[in-house]
């Protein structure tokens, strides 16, 4: 089976929110640095529902692992 990859506008799109370049710019610089030792899914700007998809693709490790993890590190 071939892994699907994910843009970062895909995934602000599947988390609900605005998903133009600028709004995740905006969205980044509003909530960084996301503290040291914090698991990106426990950051406290998430709602519960964003929450539980974030930890599970990560946990999984699924197609949609690779852009949470660009993510957390453009968050750090």
């Amino acid at each position: 089976m071939e892994a699907h990859l994910h843009t970062m506008s895909n995934l602000f799109a599947q988390l609900g929110l605005p998903a133009d370049p600028t709004a995740i710019d905006d969205f980044i610089s509003a909530h960084r640095p996301l503290g040291s030792g914090v698991a990106l899914y426990r950051a406290p700007f998430w709602t519960a529902t964003q929450r539980a998809f974030l930890k599970e693709e990560i946990i999984e490790d699924a197609d949609w692992a690779g852009v949470i993890d660009e993510l957390n590190a453009r968050l750090s």
